[in-house]
């Protein structure tokens, strides 16, 4: 059975959030806990990242939302071919664009700047809302391209997260079965 390895972004995701529904619904999940939530460190949250993949015994779909996409990418670039091979695809939702003004204003964030734009990998598919405050969807395409990922553009709900309100978000497991089954 392959495993969901859930990727949470800054603040990480509450008890609201489509991600920690989820992890409760499937029983072969894991979820990436970082020491620090709130102050990202790019080392640290690919350490985090590197940690869980290593304890899951098959292969894993990553499913990451916001900085947790940049944590997923940020890996895949350091990760030897082995440790890649090891994920089967990646779900990434609301990915933020750490370049700019509204994201470095609001995330004290360090290192996870100039992100990578080479192919992913694996197989992954990016979701976008069309009014997330901190990625534009045309952003969002350009990281699709960069990064060899399937776009999907939602319509406007915001950031994709618990205050969206999107509860177990049946159209993002539908998402996460093509993955899983690829």
């Amino acid at each position: 059975m392959t495993a969901m390895v859930c990727v949470p972004g800054w603040q990480d995701s509450g008890s609201d959030h489509w991600q920690t529904l989820w992890i409760r619904g499937y029983p072969n999940s894991a979820r990436v806990f970082q020491r620090d939530w709130q102050h990202p460190v790019k080392s640290e949250w690919v350490a985090g990242l590197q940690q869980t993949l290593s304890e899951q015994d098959e292969k894993s779909v990553l499913v990451a939302h916001s900085l947790g996409c940049s944590t997923v990418v940020q890996w895949a670039a350091q990760a030897s071919l082995e440790q890649q091979r090891r994920v089967k695809g990646a779900l990434l939702v609301a990915p933020p664009d750490v370049n700019s003004e509204a994201f470095r204003n609001t995330v004290l964030a360090t290192g996870f700047e100039p992100e990578p734009h080479w192919a992913l990998p694996f197989p992954s598919i990016l979701v976008s809302s069309a009014d997330d405050p901190f990625c534009s969807q045309e952003q969002a395409r350009i990281l699709a391209e960069a990064w060899g990922s399937e776009y999907v553009a939602l319509g406007k709900v915001g950031h994709i997260n618990g205050d969206s309100q999107l509860g177990n978000w049946e159209a993002g497991q539908k998402l996460l079965q093509r993955l899983m089954l690829a």
